[in-house]
């Protein structure tokens, strides 16, 4: 059988990891676009950025792993079509790849600024090595960096780059920090600790123009124009489903899959930031997150060797911003019931989230045990006393 994985990221390594403990004696190959073998991106925007991360650290298993595991990694190289009835893959140098079974891993793209100028030297985007490499460079003090899109990626490196002394200034269209994915109570926690830092936030304004002759010389938003030296954008990916949509696959915000992995087409799986699938809660989702990657890669390789198990994990986040560690667990959704336990001003926090009075999420800040409690009861499905959570005497492992 020849085993193919379109996409050398995170999901991909977790499927050669997977394969291979299982025994799998197949050909397998792993076809990547950029020349790295596969390695993790979120240090990129958090410790390796900052120079507390060698290079070497990023990759996921060494180069014996690969070898070992009859694995053979052709990188550099693009897939340009998938031909589903010959069960061929078109590659972009001309070469043409056949399979047995076939997982897309192709993760997801960063979505590009829709303004006039956002070409200009100096904006950045932050996916790869070469984006984090790039853009340290310019991680001097006195230099005027701005942030467009107050999520996590952009706010990690704000962190990063005060740090350097830089001056940070993050434009935000809409009126909180991480309003797509993290609480009101979250987002002001936040807003509290990058303004200590000397961060400049701008709530309600969306970047108009970027300006600059040779290069970027300030960011004009629909109220003001702000001096900046180089800008970081910051807002949101998109799911690499091109391929499997010329293939014929049905794709929704993502290529849809079961809860084995499983495309419409019973020799084509997929895992990773490219998927729309069924998770714990029995709806569809697309999630962006090692976890789901991992944990989604290792189902569809089980799933193809045979062996199916559902995918039902709990999915996990995290954020490292200064010296503060942010742990999510579970989906939070407009009307579950927030409770916070703990004192925000503390920096040791979190906020439980209830859905008719069972746990769907928790949101940590440095505060692990909160964290592994909270998200082994959301996986039971828990019922937990909103004042039983609020109360910091009861202990979190006596929650539930």
């Amino acid at each position: 059988m020849r085993f193919v994985i379109l996409g050398a990221g995170q999901a991909a390594a977790q499927a050669v990891a997977t394969l291979a403990s299982e025994g799998f004696d197949g050909s397998l190959v792993v076809i990547g676009d950029e020349p790295y073998p596969p390695y993790q991106r979120p240090p990129l925007s958090k410790a390796y950025m900052a120079g507390d991360f060698v290079r070497e650290r990023l990759f996921l298993k060494p180069e014996a792993f690969y070898a070992e595991s009859h694995c053979e990694l052709r990188l550099g190289v693009t897939a340009a079509a998938i031909d589903r009835a010959a069960k061929t893959i078109a590659l972009g140098n001309g070469d043409t790849l056949t399979y047995d079974r076939l997982l897309l891993a192709t993760g997801a793209r960063v979505r590009k600024l829709p303004c006039p100028g956002a070409e200009l030297p100096g904006v950045y985007y932050l996916r790869g090595i070469d984006d984090s490499d790039a853009l340290r460079e310019h991680l001097v003090e006195g230099k005027r960096l701005a942030v467009v899109g107050g999520g996590y990626i952009g706010l990690e490196v704000g962190a990063v780059a005060r740090k350097y002394g830089v001056q940070v200034t993050v434009v935000e269209a809409l009126d909180r920090l991480m309003a797509r994915s993290a609480s009101p109570q979250i987002s002001e926690f936040y807003r509290g600790l990058h303004e200590s830092h000397g961060v400049d936030i701008r709530f309600n304004q969306a970047a108009r123009r970027i300006e600059g002759k040779s290069s970027v010389e300030a960011v004009t938003t629909d109220q003001e124009s702000i001096p900046a030296d180089v800008v970081v954008a910051g807002i949101g990916v998109v799911p690499n489903c091109e391929l499997a949509l010329a293939a014929g696959l049905p794709c929704d915000n993502g290529i849809l899959v079961d809860e084995f992995g499983a495309t419409a087409d019973p020799d084509i799986f997929a895992a990773g930031d490219c998927t729309n699938h069924v998770s714990f809660h029995g709806k569809r989702v697309r999630l962006e997150s090692v976890q789901n990657a991992i944990d989604q890669a290792k189902h569809a390789a089980l799933a193809i060797l045979g062996k199916p198990a559902p995918y039902r994990e709990v999915p996990w986040f995290w954020s490292d911003q200064y010296d503060i560690k942010l742990q999510i667990a579970g989906l939070v959704q407009p009307g579950d019931t927030a409770v916070v336990r703990g004192d925000p001003s503390s920096h040791k926090f979190s906020v439980f989230h209830l859905r008719d009075g069972i746990l769907a999420g928790v949101e940590a800040v440095n505060a692990a045990p909160d964290y592994i409690v909270g998200r082994r009861l959301i996986a039971a499905h828990a019922r937990v006393a909103p004042e039983r959570i609020a109360d910091v005497a009861v202990p979190a492992k006596q929650l539930g």
